[in-house]
């Protein structure tokens, strides 16, 4: 059935949909639902640590609706601080780890030393806890850990292929976390920012169970290439990286719950653009592989849409997330959603029923504070007027560098959460 007449500009809705989705997300809406019931505590303690974008804002929204005691500390990002009365809020960085990240994992482990078994553990975890979380094992150091996480990431290796060499390097990472909270109750509320939403790869898993080895790291470190400090190989080779298996007696009382995913965004993003009078399409929550082939692989169903009709009729919003990856060969400001944007932008060649926006939920694209952009039929043109060549700045990793030249940019400046990619075209009638 087709949708209403749109009431709403392309450009504006491109807008809505992204804002809309990350306030699906937001910690003061998902977090209180999921709050233990305080009568069961008994005479134990509330302890509550995090790591992640989001976790400031999620402790907040936890200070704000638990009735009792309550004391703990959470890391988050360098400007992603929300102040709380009880619980400590520390800055570490984020995606390349820092020694406020190594102190901040070292004093929540301090945190959680001698919990009783009526005692709870609350662990708030959001996307970016990975490098909030930087604590070496034995023998590394954390300039081998920063090593490390700068080849992983321009590598092109996935983030669940990311997250097991970091689990296999971390004191803390891998369900360590849990295990150390022993014998208390853990229950862990997560914000998803990866594809299929699997625990084990948000933040790597500090609280849950890790089915995979060091075998598994070494084999993906050698796929992509990369080269190992010796002492991260000798950790790797000597299984002294192996984190916390299922059925550990230690994790027997952890419990994780999903509070916010990248398919709830979409849902909300989706409805806003039903609302606005378009038909709406989910094409996944989960899409995975290099940012520019997947913008040519969006562009082409775009394409078809606005041209064949098919799969879908027109008008009509195509809505997608997951976490795409660079390999970087270029020298440019980087991103993956404006690398992935501006590939669609070739791809489309201007066509002039065809807008578009990918932008990621946490307001940060690759290394700059700008969450992504907007293609409109008219990008390419306005870049050409300015001498621009948008393929070379394709070849150079240089979406950002384009993108604000013409004036395209998003920026939300830090959401407080984060549930990956969001990438929006809008195809009209």
């Amino acid at each position: 059935m087709n949708a209403a007449r749109p009431q709403v500009a392309a450009p504006a809705l491109l807008r809505r949909m992204f804002d809309a989705a990350i306030a699906s997300a937001q910690p003061a809406l998902c977090v209180p639902p999921h709050l233990p019931a305080s009568q069961t505590l008994g005479g134990g303690r509330l302890v509550v640590i995090g790591a992640g974008k989001a976790s400031a804002a999620m402790a907040r929204a936890v200070e704000e609706h638990w009735p009792g005691e309550l004391s703990g500390l959470v890391v988050t990002r360098y400007g992603y601080v929300v102040p709380c009365q009880r619980i400590d809020i520390a800055e570490a960085s984020h995606p390349v780890p820092d020694a406020a990240g190594l102190a901040a994992a070292q004093a929540i482990l301090r945190r959680v030393q001698g919990l009783r078994e009526d005692d709870v553990v609350l662990c708030l975890i959001s996307g970016g806890g990975s490098s909030l979380l930087p604590l070496p094992l034995p023998g590394i150091t954390l300039e081998h850990k920063q090593a490390v996480n700068r080849a992983l990431l321009k590598s092109g290796a996935t983030i669940s292929e990311m997250n097991c060499v970091r689990r296999h390097l971390s004191g803390i990472k891998g369900g360590r976390l849990a295990a150390a909270c022993h014998p208390a109750r853990v229950l862990t509320l997560l914000i998803s920012d990866v594809p299929g939403d699997d625990p084990i790869d948000i933040a790597s898993g500090p609280t849950v169970a890790d089915p995979t080895t060091c075998a598994d790291a070494l084999a993906i470190v050698q796929r992509y290439g990369i080269e190992l400090p010796a002492p991260v190989r000798d950790v790797l080779h000597s299984g002294r990286g192996e984190s916390v298996k299922p059925g550990d007696p230690r994790l027997a009382r952890a419990e994780t719950r999903m509070i916010a995913t990248p398919q709830m965004a979409l849902e909300a993003a989706a409805a806003v653009a039903r609302e606005a009078g378009y038909a709406a399409h989910i094409l996944g929550d989960a899409i995975e592989g290099e940012a520019r082939d997947v913008g040519k692989v969006l562009a082409a169903i775009a394409l078809q849409v606005a041209e064949r009709g098919q799969p879908f009729a027109a008008p009509c919003v195509l809505l997608s997330g997951g976490e795409t990856t660079v390999t970087v060969r270029g020298n440019g400001r980087g991103g993956r959603n404006v690398e992935c944007l501006l590939s669609l932008a070739i791809a489309l060649g201007g066509h002039p029923r065809i807008h578009a926006l990918a932008g990621d939920t946490d307001g940060v694209d690759g290394l700059e504070e700008v969450a992504g952009a907007i293609v409109a039929p008219d990008t390419l043109q306005r870049a050409w007027s300015q001498g621009l060549k948008p393929k070379e700045r394709l070849d150079d990793n240089d979406g950002h560098g384009l993108f604000e030249a013409v004036g395209a940019s998003v920026v939300t400046g830090p959401t407080l959460t984060n549930v990956n990619d969001f990438r929006a075209i809008v195809v009209e009638g």
